[in-house]
């Protein structure tokens, strides 16, 4: 039976030759996580099933949404899962200003690699398919039943192979690509399936750009989205891990439900506008519209706050001034990060550009806190949703984009093309 790289995975994991679409089966886990929001809630459930955690190494709980602690329910919370962490001797013990957002951190640390079968409490634990994993956000149901078992039931999900082509253009990067795919087929063009990346194309993109691209799979619906296993991949983990890893390839006879070719050197930079990641504009298509005064920037977050993410706006922003009527939050996704950002200049060019240089959180991505916006406001943001009241008031309007756009933004007051700063 021909397989794709996904129910290689599933397959190796439930201990079978093989796997089809559609079937139920018990896989094994190599990473089970949770965060501030989702642990706690798992924590009363899985004191139902067990005393101790199946694996110490292999159960993470990291405290990334309301960090530093917004108030005193974000306080118990984060206070819920150290004890936890503390009591259960874990490995990876997480905590507030040791970490930073856990779908940077986990890679950063080493945490997760190729082949392994990973399981989160939060919707874009998608994001480790970049290094060829197979990872997926889950209920807190099913958090506990994993922290306390090591295994979970799945239904094998069908797939749709994306055949990557050409070299990205200047000032495109992954958030582009997502975008552009999304806009392509929808936010729920790709429901349940797994979201294969294959071609000459991948080469060509970054680990930075799979991480954004895979993060954002589930808002196409998918299940899951995975890159094989290439050179740069390997350099990736041999830097950051000294985990085994196994490499998954796709049978060349592999049944998918679609393929779809992306030329990455026809896609622009784009912008999701308000409400849905797939109501996607590129810059050229705005460009001809009257101007898009924006309130607020964000650049950082899971989907966009590494070091390449932050060094792009920096190069945009350095020597220049954010518009008087704009606020600007930029927030390093992990401490190693921010530490970078120092050390190369980058948090003295945002600070001295007029831009709050903030420690590592999720806060202003979900509202939680830092960068809250009020009613009729709108934002820049390189995060990866823009549904109503993601980011505070109901009529807030959020536009999520590049750290490219974002920064361009940031300084011309309104949706601006980085292609055109300093004209």
């Amino acid at each position: 039976m021909s397989m794709t790289m996904t129910q290689k995975i599933l397959a190796d994991h439930a201990g079978m030759q093989e796997v089809v679409a559609g079937q139920l089966i018990e896989a094994k886990l190599d990473v089970v996580m949770a965060n501030d929001i989702t642990g706690p809630m798992a924590l009363p459930i899985f004191k139902q099933m067990a005393d101790k955690v199946f694996d110490k190494d292999k159960v993470v709980l990291v405290p990334d949404h309301f960090t530093p602690n917004k108030d005193i329910k974000s306080a118990e919370n984060s206070k819920a899962i150290r004890e936890f962490s503390l009591n259960q001797c874990l490995t990876h013990h997480m905590e507030q200003g040791k970490c930073g957002v856990e779908h940077a951190i986990l890679p950063e640390k080493g945490i997760v690699v190729a082949g392994e079968c990973i399981i989160g409490a939060d919707s874009h634990t998608c994001t480790y398919g970049a290094l060829g994993a197979f990872s997926t956000g889950v209920g807190t149901t099913d958090i506990a039943t994993g922290m306390a078992t090591g295994e979970l039931w799945f239904k094998v999900p069908s797939a749709i192979k994306f055949v990557l082509k050409g070299k990205l253009q200047p000032y495109v990067s992954g958030k582009d690509v997502i975008l552009h795919i999304i806009g392509q087929i929808g936010v729920d063009g790709a429901l349940y399936k797994s979201m294969e990346f294959v071609g000459e194309g991948v080469a060509e993109l970054s680990m930075d750009d799979r991480f954004t691209i895979c993060n954002m799979a589930i808002e196409a619906g998918a299940k899951n989205g995975i890159f094989p296993v290439d050179d740069k991949t390997r350099e990736y983990m041999q830097k950051h891990s000294k985990k085994v890893y196994k490499e998954y390839v796709a049978d060349e006879d592999a049944i998918y439900d679609e393929v779809i070719e992306i030329d990455l050197s026809k896609i622009m930079p784009t912008i999701a506008f308000p409400h849905l990641p797939g109501n996607a504009h590129t810059m050229d298509e705005i460009n001809n519209e009257e101007k898009i005064y924006i309130d607020q920037v964000v650049i950082g977050s899971c989907t966009n706050g590494r070091m390449s993410d932050l060094r792009k706006a920096a190069a945009i922003l350095k020597g220049k001034k954010v518009a008087d009527r704009v606020r600007v939050m930029v927030v390093p996704a992990t401490q190693k990060i921010f530490v970078e950002c120092i050390r190369e200049g980058l948090a003295e060019i945002f600070v001295e550009a007029g831009c709050a240089f903030n420690t590592p959180s999720c806060g202003p991505c979900m509202g939680g806190h830092m960068g809250v916006m009020a009613k009729g406001e709108k934002c820049v943001s390189t995060t990866n949703r823009n549904f109503v009241g993601r980011m505070g008031d109901t009529e807030a309007l959020i536009y999520l984009a590049s750290p490219e756009v974002a920064a361009a933004s940031a300084i011309a007051g309104y949706i601006a093309d980085p292609r055109k700063v300093g004209e």
